[in-house]
Parts: C-alpha cells; sequence; structure tokens
C-alpha cells in the first residue's frame, strides 16, 4: 500500500493512505543525520559518535503502514538531542551561561550524562569538546523537541478519537552484551510497560507471548521499563496505552562497524508478523474495559 510522508527538516510521519489499527510507531532515537556544526563541537569521530544510535530501528519497523498505522521517526541523531527525555534534563556542567529555574539538573539521566541533550554516547565516551551556549540547549528544545513531542501527541490524539483506544509504540534497540541480572540471559527483545503503569496487563502479555512463540528470547521490565515517552503517553484507565519494545542490535547490525548483518530482512519480517498478531489481539479485545476506555 503506499504511504504518505509529512516531513520536515528534523522529523518525519509516514501514514499508511488510511489508518486501519489504533497503534501510532515512534522511532525517536534512530536519526542519522549529523550536522557538520555538531560534528565540529565534537570531540568523537564520524563513527564513535553514533554509539547512542538505535541503529535501523526505523527500517525494522517500515512494516507499519501496511499494517495501517502511522510511524514518526527523527531524523536528528539522540546525541545531539533526546526526545525520550523530560524537555529540560539539561546539565550546568555542559553549558555557558544560566540554565532556566524549571530545568531538571538532578535527575538521575543529567547524573549519568544522558540528559535532553547528553553529554555522553554509549560506552561513557564524552560529545563536546568544551562548554557551548546554553541558549544553544535551549533553542534544539524550542525548535525540535517540542515540535517532536506536539506531532507525537496530534497522531496519538487522533488515534484515540477515532478508534477510542490508542496504543503507542515506542520503538528502540540495545546493546548486544545486554544481560538480565541473576541469569546472565541475553534477551532479544525486552517489553517495558513502567511496570504496569502505563498499558493493559493483557497487552505486554501478549506481546511477550507473541516474540516467543516467533523464537526469541523476551524479558519484561528488567533493565529497560521504558522512557520518559512511555510513562509520559500511557494513561491505560483513558485507553492510552504505550510499550517500548527494545530490540538486541547483535540480532541485526555488527557493532563494531554499525553495517546491517545478513538476518535484518528476517528479523524486519518476524518484526512484522509480531506486530500483525499483536494488532489482531487488540482488534479482538478492544471492547474490553483494560483496553477500551473507561
Amino acid at each position: 500500500m503506499a504511504q504518505n510522508v509529512s516531513e520536515t527538516e528534523h522529523f518525519e510521519v509516514r501514514e499508511p493512505e488510511l489508518q486501519r489499527i489504533p497503534f501510532v510507531f515512534n522511532s525517536p532515537h534512530s536519526g542519522r543525520t549529523y550536522t557538520q556544526s555538531f560534528l565540529d563541537q565534537s570531540r568523537l569521530d564520524g563513527l564513535s559518535i553514533r554509539r547512542s544510535e538505535d541503529h535501523f530501528v526505523d527500517e525494522l519497523f517500515h512494516c507499519v503502514t501496511n499494517l495501517g498505522a502511522p510511524l514518526l521517526l527523527a531524523h536528528f541523531p539522540r546525541a545531539f538531542l533526546d526526545v525520550n527525555r523530560e524537555p529540560y534534563e539539561l546539565d550546568p556542567r555542559m553549558f555557558e551561561g544560566q540554565l532556566p529555574p524549571h530545568a531538571n539538573i538532578s535527575s538521575m539521566r543529567v547524573a549519568g550524562g544522558l540528559g535532553t541533550v547528553p553529554r555522553l554516547v554509549a560506552e561513557n565516551m564524552e560529545i563536546y569538546r568544551s562548554r557551548f551556549p546554553v541558549a544553544e540547549a535551549l533553542e534544539r528544545i524550542e525548535t525540535i523537541y517540542k515540535p517532536y513531542h506536539a506531532c507525537l501527541r496530534r497522531l496519538i490524539a487522533r488515534t484515540h478519537v477515532q478508534f477510542g483506544l490508542a496504543v503507542l509504540i515506542d520503538c528502540h534497540s540495545m546493546p548486544g552484551n545486554i544481560r538480565l541480572a541473576g541469569t546472565g540471559q541475553r534477551p532479544d527483545f525486552i517489553i517495558g510497560d513502567r511496570y504496569g503503569t502505563s498499558a493493559a496487563a493483557d497487552l505486554s502479555r501478549t506481546a511477550v507471548s507473541l516474540l516467543e512463540d516467533l523464537g526469541f528470547s523476551v524479558a519484561r521490565n528488567k533493565p529497560y521499563a521504558g522512557g520518559f515517552i512511555t510513562e509520559h503517553y500511557g494513561r491505560p484507565a483513558r485507553g492510552l496505552h504505550a510499550l517500548q519494545i527494545e530490540i538486541n542490535r547483535g540480532l541485526y547490525v555488527d557493532e563494531t562497524t554499525l553495517q546491517k548483518k545478513n538476518g535484518f530482512r528476517t528479523l524486519a519480517d518476524a518484526i512484522g508478523i509480531f506486530l500483525a498478531g499483536l494488532a489482531a489481539h487488540v482488534e479482538k479485545y478492544a471492547g474490553n474495559s483494560s483496553l477500551a476506555a473507561e
């Protein structure tokens, strides 16, 4: 089926001709457009600065428009701006000038170097050569972060009005060396629902079961329960459900060269089967009070 694309410099929405399922898909960390001015600010080489990307996740979920759902995806990289944070999780040590009083400077994510404007990429590598003006960070929030979230809110609200419920799938990838505490298991997927607060338990259980039926190793909430987006948009009592999906990068990308592995298309096809099953489940039980708006 043909798709319509609504695109800005910073992000785009890929739309089906007709939205047929109450799902919205979001890929906030797969952006890979690095401006020269940003690269000039960074102390990292062109490969190292990409370590925080959710590599090719937008392509892994390319099938969703054929299923009848929109896909919002970022062009800007996560190392430049992270929309899966509060709007003002900022580290004052990074900037010249005073942060606004409403900035959250003491969150664990800021302390870890992973605020709205990150200080680090994966493996604790410093991004910037030196401090830069706080006005630049605030401009990123005003011109990219806020429009991105406004777009996501519109997609969710439209879906909720049309179907009486909306399911947001926040699409991510995780490093291949992730292991589950106590077991040493390397999960292929992690389903996050903020420990049951962002989506109906039935939806999360079904997602886990469908993936396991396809032969994948699946964990729930550990070590990734969902970030700001999952927490902020998931309101199951109102028929607004949000799940975060983490895919093990070792399944589909060489994490040294960042090149796709031969199994990339097979994994993408499996994700398509999984999502079709999840959509069918939601359609079957859409009238259930645990899924529909109260």
